[in-house]
């Protein structure tokens, strides 16, 4: 009879989880984690999505252009609006009527010196406050001023004060020259001038009726009546 092979038995193999090996779930697992983190970075939005500055965020200021290296600061007397030109001709400041606009005039009173455009968001969003403090200070001695800059023509400072009922006393500077003079790199910006006509405080932001109350109550004389803009006869 012929000798018959050896027979030998093996072990059967087992995986580590079922059939599967170490080396088999180790590549599944690498896989995941690789198609986890795609995913991830393919929806993630460019950049922070954090909001920038506080977490109740004011209007903020258009800005023109770089701060001068000196502005006009609180302590600094309120230049008068005219400017001697280069070719030696005098620009004075008028208001919508073409009366001169004179801050020499207005002493004793308490001066809220706003530059804004018709054409600026942050500026027309402040303009309710402006019409309800100058109608609620008027006769507790402030005096607004509204100097338009940048604009077109005067007609549409007209018609943008005339379309919102602004009282106050507003003066284009199509020219720029009254912009120039008080060093202005952003819009709105104010000045609170008080009686002395030394500015109190320089803001270069729109304001809300908070913030206006308290700059306007820091300003007010005692009691006085209000002046007309217009130069006596």
């Amino acid at each position: 009879m012929a000798e018959r092979p050896g027979f030998t038995h093996r072990k059967e193999r087992h995986g580590l989880v079922g059939p599967f090996s170490g080396r088999q779930l180790a590549v599944l697992a690498i896989s995941v984690v690789a198609v986890a983190i795609g995913l991830f970075l393919a929806t993630r939005p460019l950049g922070s999505t954090r909001p920038i500055g506080p977490a109740n965020p004011q209007a903020t200021p258009y800005i023109l252009g770089p701060a001068p290296s000196q502005g006009l600061r609180a302590g600094d007397l309120a230049p008068e609006f005219n400017v001697v030109r280069g070719d030696g001709t005098v620009f004075q400041l008028t208001d919508l009527d073409g009366q001169p606009v004179r801050l020499g005039a207005l002493r004793g009173m308490a001066v809220w010196i706003n530059f804004w455009a018709s054409w600026c968001p942050p500026c027309q969003s402040e303009t309710p406050v402006l019409r309800d403090m100058a109608e609620r200070y008027a006769d507790r001695g402030l005096v607004v001023i509204g100097v338009s800059v940048q604009e077109t023509n005067a007609a549409d400072v007209r018609s943008y004060a005339e379309r919102y009922q602004l009282g106050y006393t507003i003066a284009p500077d199509l020219s720029g020259d009254i912009f120039r003079l008080y060093r202005l790199y952003g819009l709105p910006t104010q000045f609170f001038v008080g009686t002395d006509g030394v500015i109190r405080s320089v803001i270069l932001a729109p304001m809300d009726e908070a913030s206006a109350e308290a700059q306007i109550e820091a300003i007010l004389p005692d009691s006085s009546p209000r002046p007309s803009l217009s130069p006596s006869p």
